[in-house]
C-alpha cells in the first residue's frame, strides 16, 4: 500500500481557565479522507486511531489527557486549563491513522485559553461516581444531567465543572469484566455558594462511623442521584477556598556568593613509594606463627601427655579388674558358642523314651522340618509300644 498523509485545516476552540474542557474527535470527520471499500454501495467502517502532541513535543500538556477505547470509537480531548496558560495559544497535533490502509490524516487544533471573570469558584465538592467511565461521563447529555441534579441539591448561581478524573488515574485497579462494572470517575464541580446542608451531612460523626467500617452513610439527597449516578459518599471532598490560610513565605535571597573557604590546594601529581614489608608482616607472619605455637601445643598435650595402660591399671582397684576379666571371658565363651551351632540338642528337645522298655522313639518329623512347631512332649496315643494297663472289673464277674 502507498501511504499518503492529508492534512486539514487548524481548528480554533477557546475554553476558559479552570472549567472543563472537552474536545471530541470523531471518527466521521476523518473518513471522507479515506478511501472507501473497494465494494460499490457497501458501508466503510474502517478501525481509525488518532495520535494527539504539543506541536514540537512528543506528548500533550500536563493537563491535557486523551482516551479512546477502540479504533471503531470516537476519540476525547479533556481537561481542566490552568491559568498559566492564558493568552498563550496551544498547538495540539491530531494525526489519524487507518488501519485498514496505513493512510494517515492530520489536523491541528489550536486552543485558545481564556480567562474566567470569577475563576476560581471559592465552593468546590468533587464525587466519586462507581458506574461510570471516563467516556461515558464527559458525553455532554451525561454530563448535563450530573450537574443538574447537583444543582438541584447545592441551588448555587453558577455551577461548572471544573475537572473529571479516571479512577485508574488515582491508582484504582481495572475492574473485572463481569457484570458490566465500571471503573468509576471523579467530578468536581465548583459553585459561588457555600455548600448546602445534604452535602454537610457526610461530614457528621455518624457518617464518619459508618465510612470508618464500610458501610453506607445516610444522606438524604442521596435519592436525587441514586437513578442514573451511584456516588460513593465516603469518597465526597468538600473544599471551601475562602477559609484556607496563605501558607507563602517570603524567601530572602542572598547575594549569590559563596563564602571564602580559603585557597584549593590540589593533590601533587607526583606518588611517593611505600614500603609493604611491614604490612606483610602483620597480615601475614604474625597470624602463621600464632598459628603454629598454638598447632605445636596441641600436638605435645595429645602425643606427649598420655599415660598408658599400664599407669591406668595401677590406679584401678583390683576388685574393678577382677570384674572386668569376667566379663570379658563371659564374652568370649558366648561368642565361642555361637559360632559352632552343631551342638547336641538338649534334653528337653529329645525324643521321648518308651516308659517299660526304654526304647528310644525315632523323631516324627525330618531333620530338615521346622522342630519350633513340634511340641517337647508327645502324647501316649502316639507312642508304638504302648501296653494297655487293664481297667478293674466290677465287684462279682471274674
Amino acid at each position: 500500500y502507498t501511504i499518503l498523509s492529508k492534512v486539514h485545516s487548524d481548528r480554533n476552540v477557546y475554553p476558559s481557565a479552570g472549567v472543563l474542557f472537552v474536545h471530541v474527535l470523531e471518527r466521521e470527520y476523518f473518513k471522507g479522507e479515506f478511501p472507501p471499500y473497494p465494494k460499490p454501495g457497501e458501508i466503510s467502517n474502517d478501525p481509525i486511531t488518532f495520535n494527539t502532541n504539543l506541536m514540537g513535543y512528543p506528548d500533550r500538556p500536563g493537563w491535557l489527557r486523551y482516551i479512546q477505547r477502540t479504533p471503531y470509537s470516537d476519540g476525547v480531548l479533556y481537561g481542566s486549563p490552568t491559568v498559566e496558560n492564558v493568552g498563550k495559544p496551544t498547538i495540539i497535533e491530531i494525526t489519524a491513522y487507518n488501519r485498514r490502509t496505513f493512510e494517515t490524516a492530520r489536523h491541528n487544533l489550536i486552543i485558545n485559553i481564556m480567562s474566567a471573570e470569577d475563576f476560581p469558584l471559592p465552593y468546590q465538592a468533587e464525587f466519586f461516581i462507581r458506574n461510570m467511565n471516563v467516556e461515558e461521563m464527559l458525553a455532554s447529555e451525561v454530563l448535563g444531567d450530573f450537574l443538574g441534579a447537583v444543582k438541584n441539591v447545592w441551588q448555587p448561581e453558577r455551577l461548572n465543572a471544573i475537572n473529571i478524573t479516571s479512577a485508574l488515574d488515582r491508582g484504582g485497579r481495572v475492574p473485572l469484566p463481569i457484570n458490566d462494572m465500571k471503573e468509576g470517575v471523579y467530578v468536581m464541580v465548583g459553585a459561588d455558594v457555600p455548600f448546602s446542608s445534604c452535602l454537610r451531612e457526610v461530614e457528621n460523626p455518624q457518617n464518619q462511623l459508618r465510612c470508618s467500617q464500610e458501610m453506607e452513610p445516610v444522606i438524604t439527597c442521596d435519592k436525587k442521584f441514586r437513578t442514573q449516578f451511584h456516588i460513593d459518599w465516603c469518597k465526597i471532598s468538600l473544599v471551601d477556598n475562602t477559609k484556607q490560610v496563605s501558607t507563602f513565605q517570603e524567601v530572602i535571597r542572598g547575594e549569590g556568593i559563596l563564602p571564602d573557604g580559603g585557597e584549593y590546594k590540589p593533590p601533587s601529581d607526583t606518588l611517593k613509594s611505600r614500603d609493604y614489608y611491614s604490612d606483610f608482616l602483620i597480615t601475614l607472619a604474625v597470624p602463621s606463627a600464632i598459628a603454629l605455637v598454638l598447632f605445636l601445643i596441641l600436638a605435645y598435650i595429645m602425643c606427649c601427655r598420655r599415660e598408658g595402660v599400664e599407669k591406668r591399671n595401677m590406679q584401678t582397684p583390683d576388685i574393678q579388674l577382677v570384674h572386668h576379666s569376667a566379663i570379658q571371658k563371659s564374652t568370649k565363651e558366648l561368642r565361642d558358642m555361637s559360632k559352632n551351632r552343631e551342638i547336641a540338642w538338649p534334653l528337653s528337645t529329645l525324643p521321648v523314651f518308651h516308659p517299660v522298655t526304654g526304647e528310644i522313639v525315632p523323631p516324627l518329623h525330618p531333620d530338615s522340618y521346622d522342630n519350633t512347631s513340634m511340641p517337647l512332649m508327645q502324647t501316649q496315643q502316639n507312642l508304638p509300644h504302648q501296653t494297655q494297663i487293664p481297667q478293674q472289673q466290677s465287684a462279682g464277674q471274674y
